[in-house]
């Protein structure tokens, strides 16, 4: 399909074409057609036969410097996260911040509570071990010793369905695929909700050793992994038995090589979080005689320990920069809870189809299952994200949405994010804010690029059906090839990628933990 260049004012460019290897002469170019000419080269790259790629770049004022099928619907991957992140900040607000409680319900004599403890969660998929256990102390600091009733986790903020429309199921093990859930934990601080890092070291008696993050009794591990002999390859696997918290670990580690982890994903995380409470009430000496149960809290019972998570506005730094997949989930659920009353995918994604009109997108022209991208039966074509991303800088809140956003070739894992390894030493590092996006077959980068003008575009480029070609080493020639305009041009054809373990060409990068 050929290209559409609309008018705009003529430039006069210096420009050094090199493609496949070869120089071509610097030639002067008196509009952007040699700009157009450029990135038809590129995605006319060999491999492309047969995917299905779209291209559009425009002006801030809505002006069309390059178009390439760009109104076909594609799979955006994780570039549905742009609709999820600008929905959220309309809808809930940069302000807006998940609660935690734990409530007594009964009557209290002294140091004995006779009645339930109730942990009440609304989605925070920031809350840690630790945070757990400053719950618990102060649970313990109120004077609270013990409870007669049982603890009862309540995650009734959302509804109980706990995986997206059309997720893949062999993905249903790892952390990238974890269960919803408006009671969770997460690991790390890379706050991947409802799921458990699975440590594997090497051993002194030939077995190998196997710890979790956090540690918790709430998960079983059959560990028949070995110790190696030094220098032997690693062959370590995690998977995890379906319906069940039972991880196996198998495989050999050498005797010289470091500890590896695998972030996976619980079954359940409600009973997760409740298993991590209970933990820390026993470690600050608060016994609960009871079982764990679920259930709603009673509107009467008092609040006797709580906790705020970070307001929306730092959630999207870790959210977008990492593409974290459950936080577009939970925020969707969340938006559904605030403007209808029920914390459900239809529900959260109706609100944000209902702010779709007022940045030019029309919702009846897409397809949104979930809020990630992980579902491959999201429709949306480079137009809609490209009106989506311009619309969005006349918002209030746009510098602080926009700072959440990957930045080309910045090592800083929380600056560059998932574009932290890409176009380094280029005319586009530090001058691309984008999201990538990525899953089998499909790739997407779609954002902000500042050119050597000085003029800002938006651009969005989503590619589907590519087998055997380097999808993002031709987004990065895009992206370099548009930061070069107005100044010295030095296009390729290709821009060589970072390496990547063979995994991440299919995943976002941040998702494999080694990119």
């Amino acid at each position: 399909m050929r290209s559409r260049l609309l008018g705009l004012p003529a430039l006069v460019t210096g420009v050094l074409l090199v493609f496949g290897g070869g120089i071509v002469s610097p030639v002067v170019a008196q509009d952007r057609g040699a700009l157009a000419a450029d990135l038809d080269a590129i995605l006319a790259s060999p491999g492309m036969e047969g995917s299905d790629v779209g291209l559009v770049v425009k002006t801030l004022d809505g002006q069309t410097v390059y178009a390439r099928a760009s109104e076909r619907r594609q799979q955006p991957a994780s570039n549905a996260k742009l609709v999820t992140s600008i929905a959220a900040f309309d809808v809930l607000g940069p302000d807006y911040r998940f609660d935690t409680t734990v409530h007594a319900a009964g009557r209290r004599a002294g140091p004995v509570l006779d009645g339930d403890l109730y942990l009440k969660g609304t989605g925070d998929p920031t809350t840690l071990a630790a945070d757990y256990d400053a719950l618990a102390a102060q649970v313990a600091a109120k004077g609270v010793k013990l409870v007669r009733g049982k603890l009862v986790a309540d995650d009734t903020w959302f509804d109980d369905v706990r995986l997206g429309t059309s997720w893949a199921w062999d993905d249903e093990p790892y952390y990238y695929s974890a269960q919803v859930s408006a009671l969770t934990a997460a690991p790390d601080t890379d706050y991947d909700a409802g799921s458990i890092i699975i440590r594997v070291a090497p051993g002194a008696d030939g077995k190998a050793v196997v710890t979790t993050e956090p540690p918790t009794s709430y998960v079983k591990v059959v560990n028949t992994a070995v110790t190696g002999a030094a220098g032997s390859p690693n062959t370590i696997g995690v998977d995890r038995v379906h319906g069940a918290n039972t991880f196996t670990v198998t495989g050999s580690i050498p005797s010289d090589g470091a500890a590896t982890g695998e972030w996976m994903a619980v079954w359940e995380p409600t009973g997760y979080a409740a298993a991590l409470f209970r933990a820390a009430l026993g470690k600050h000496g608060v016994k609960v005689l009871g079982t764990t149960a679920l259930g709603a809290t009673p509107a009467s019972a008092p609040v006797v320990a709580s906790r705020q998570s970070m307001p929306l506005r730092e959630l999207a730094v870790p959210f977008l920069k990492l593409s974290n997949n459950l936080h577009a989930e939970i925020l969707v659920k969340a938006m559904g809870r605030k403007t209808s009353g029920q914390g459900t995918w239809s529900a959260g994604l109706a609100a944000v189809a209902d702010r779709l009109p007022s940045y030019g997108v029309d919702p009846a022209r897409l397809s949104l299952r979930d809020g990630s991208g992980l579902s491959r039966m999201d429709q949306i074509s480079p137009d809609q994200l490209a009106a989506l991303l311009g619309a969005a800088r006349s918002r209030p809140w746009f510098g602080d949405w926009h700072e959440a956003l990957p930045i080309a070739g910045k090592a800083d894992r929380l600056v560059g994010g998932t574009l932290r390894s890409r176009m380094r030493g280029t005319a586009a590092e530090g001058k691309v804010y984008a999201k990538t996006g990525s899953l089998t077959g499909v790739s997407g980068l779609s954002g902000y690029v500042t050119n050597a003008a000085g003029e800002q575009w938006v651009f969005s480029m989503v590619t589907n059906n590519s087998v055997g070609v380097n999808v993002k080493g031709l987004e990065d020639a895009v992206a370099v090839r548009l930061a070069q305009e107005g100044g010295a041009v030095t296009a390729r054809s290709v821009v060589p990628a970072p390496e990547l373990p063979s995994e991440a060409t299919e995943l976002e990068c941040s998702w494999v933990k080694a990119c």
